[in-house]
């Protein structure tokens, strides 16, 4: 077991339609954040190519891949709360879809890039997340996680402190950067870029 499928039901209420709903305002009224803008270029030139994100909520990643000229995109997210404003976003088209449920229990096909965004520290096993995206990916996988800074450390184990107080199953994690790398390169893929966004997150891309 994956050690999240426990948690699945907080982490549903946790990332619920009205926390979908304000993300699709915020991508509406910004585009996207500077994290996601960063694994936009880690993934590099996209044109052909098929796009898989892990956990990617709404889907405005894939839709920004989509329109630089990926061929098509699917979405894994745990969450069923996201589907109604993914359906919207995604309203006319016919080149991406979604499937609900623990990506590292469910079985996909290979797709040229694999994204992840802010999903890593989401996750309680990241030998098993990665390792997973690692295996899909046929040229590059990119993404972001916390920075390895201590008063970050510090930051979600007060979160976590909080959300147990709430009765809230669901957790944040800080992996060791060592550790996503060590599972990346399990399945053949290599560190090639690393990018810093602010004092929180950081974003790498690894390819085959």
């Amino acid at each position: 077991m994956s050690g999240i499928s426990c948690c699945q039901p907080d982490y549903r209420r946790f990332f619920n339609r009205r926390f979908a709903e304000r993300e699709l305002r915020r991508y509406r009224r910004r585009g996207l954040s500077g994290t996601e803008r960063d694994l936009v270029a880690l993934c590099g030139a996209v044109g052909g190519e098929t796009v898989l994100e892990v956990g990617g909520g709404i889907g405005a990643l894939q839709l920004e891949l989509l329109d630089a000229g990926a061929t098509h995109a699917t979405n894994v997210e745990l969450s069923g709360g996201y589907e109604e404003t993914a359906a919207e976003l995604f309203r006319g088209r016919d080149d991406a879809e979604r499937v609900v449920g623990d990506f590292v229990e469910t079985e996909l096909p290979e797709h040229d890039v694999v994204v992840m965004h802010r999903v890593v520290c989401c996750y309680p096993d990241a030998e098993a997340l990665v390792g997973a995206a690692a295996s899909h990916a046929r040229r590059v996988l990119a993404l972001t996680l916390p920075q390895q800074r201590r008063w970050i450390g510090w930051g979600l184990a007060a979160a976590n402190l909080w959300m147990l107080l709430r009765h809230c199953g669901f957790r944040a994690y800080q992996h060791p950067f060592e550790r996503v790398e060590a599972a990346a390169a399990a399945h053949g893929l290599r560190l090639e870029s690393r990018v810093r966004r602010g004092l929180l997150w950081e974003s790498a891309g690894f390819v085959r």
